[in-house]
């Protein structure tokens, strides 16, 4: 019974890694610098982003190891895990959290997300310029970015404040 059990888990686990991998694939590819993504775009400045607070964020590093999450506030996934980056901000202050709103049909729907989390990391209001050079075609996708702004990690899909954490080393 045990046995089985575990023969059960294990193949989950390879099962649930190689759907993440082939999901990830669609991702932007690491090691490379963000520069070469969002500066190919005219008309589009990727250091001013409006924000919920009517202010602009960079989504750009600004000095520090950065989280840019991509979020939908209908995104179920995006309800569950948020906590999680939450909890990571407040705990790790050599880690910026920048979350990217995308596909919402109205500012207030942004706004009921956040207040609903109680969310105190920038909050940008995404655009189809954004998703595209992202390259987000589910939610939540996350990036990991170094000092030096370079892609050291991504995920698409739930994840847990350790697997943030351990993403963002």
């Amino acid at each position: 019974m045990l046995r089985s059990f575990a023969i059960q888990a294990v193949i989950f686990v390879v099962a649930f890694q190689l759907l993440s991998f082939f999901r990830e694939t669609s991702m932007l590819s690491t090691d490379t610098s963000l520069a070469d993504y969002t500066h190919s775009t005219q008309n589009f400045d990727f250091d001013k982003v409006p924000t919920l607070m009517g202010e602009t964020v960079s989504l750009n590093a600004q000095g520090k190891t950065t989280i840019l999450y991509f979020f939908a506030p209908w995104c179920q996934v995006c309800h569950a895990s948020i906590g999680n980056l939450q909890a990571l901000y407040q705990k790790n202050e050599q880690i910026d959290v920048v979350a990217v709103a995308l596909d919402f049909s109205s500012k207030n729907e942004v706004v009921k997300f956040t207040s609903q989390h109680q969310l105190t990391f920038p909050i940008a209001l995404g655009n189809e310029v954004i998703k595209q050079n992202f390259e987000i075609s589910g939610y939540p996708s996350y990036y990991v970015i170094s000092e030096e702004n370079v892609i050291i990690g991504k995920s698409m899909g739930y994840s847990s404040e350790l697997g943030l954490y351990l993403r963002s080393l």
